[in-house]
């Protein structure tokens, strides 16, 4: 049974005056751990990782590595640079982490077959599973169902975070049974769950994560109407942490209850005034 279900948080990166900071970082880990999250996504989207030199990156993944002890971390592997990739992923290889979060390259859009080689080649060398990040909002490529079943024939792929928007593809990649399934936009957490999915890696669950997993296991016990009550209840609370770029709303979500600063490398800006107001007060509520 692959270990790819469950709630996952796909950790922020706490600045601090500019630098990484290491013990806000260490204690977000902590408090995850303690609400009884599955796992961990290091460096994703939500991680800000192209703001982050090599070297930063590599300071990031060590201390949530250290922090976690058996939890396991999946870590983001992005860029549209194949050499570069394949050779991360093989120094990647060399870490106690439980998989790699790749989505397809973005900016050159390559064609379904170029999809295929990519994943399969990064699966091939990578000694932890891959999980394909379906996100074509951001990469500007749609990966096609078709593509994905034949992605889901190769033994180190063993999921998919689901952002395509697509239902028919989610259900049928759900029906097929050999992906596990995660919703990557958290609205869709309930849905995707209820329909047999596996799972969510939601940057929402930085806030109130206690009730996320509630959620999951809810659904997972059969309890639905004790799962959709508590998911309503969410539902204004995730609403405002998409409704600003990633992660701005989740840091001044964080800021506002005093975990870490509300503060971003440029090209991000912190979220505004308006959603600062409104975030103090569904997190008072």
């Amino acid at each position: 049974m692959s270990i790819f279900s469950g709630i996952w948080i796909p950790l922020v990166t706490p600045f601090s005056n500019g630098r990484i900071d290491h013990d806000a970082l260490r204690n977000l880990v902590r408090s995850y751990i303690d609400a009884k999250v599955t796992g961990f996504v290091a460096l994703g989207t939500t991680g800000e990782p192209s703001s982050l030199d090599h070297a930063e990156q590599a300071q990031v993944l060590a201390t949530i590595l250290d922090e976690t002890k058996d939890l396991p971390v999946v870590v983001g592997l992005a860029g549209n640079n194949s050499a570069e990739l394949r050779e991360r992923a093989l120094r990647l290889n060399e870490l106690p982490i439980s998989g790699l979060l790749v989505p397809a390259p973005y900016y050159v859009r390559p064609s379904q077959a170029g999809l295929t080689s990519h994943f399969t080649t990064l699966a091939d060398i990578s000694t932890v599973p891959l999980i394909v990040y379906d996100i074509p909002y951001r990469t500007g490529v749609r990966l096609d169902l078709a593509t994905l079943l034949t992605l889901a024939a190769h033994p180190n792929i063993q999921g998919i975070k689901d952002c395509a928007g697509s239902l028919e593809t989610t259900l049928a990649l759900i029906l097929d049974g050999r992906l596990s399934v995660l919703a990557g936009e958290d609205l869709n957490m309930f849905s995707t769950l209820c329909l047999g999915g596996h799972g969510a890696i939601a940057a929402s669950a930085h806030v109130r994560v206690a009730d996320f997993v509630a959620v999951y296991n809810d659904i997972k016990e059969g309890h639905l109407d004790q799962a959709r009550e508590r998911f309503h209840r969410l539902v204004p609370l995730i609403q405002a942490l998409v409704s600003e770029p990633n992660p701005a709303p989740v840091k001044c979500a964080l800021e506002v209850l005093g975990v870490i600063r509300q503060e971003l490398r440029a090209p991000m800006t912190q979220a505004t005034d308006r959603l600062r107001g409104q975030l103090g007060v569904l997190l008072s509520s």
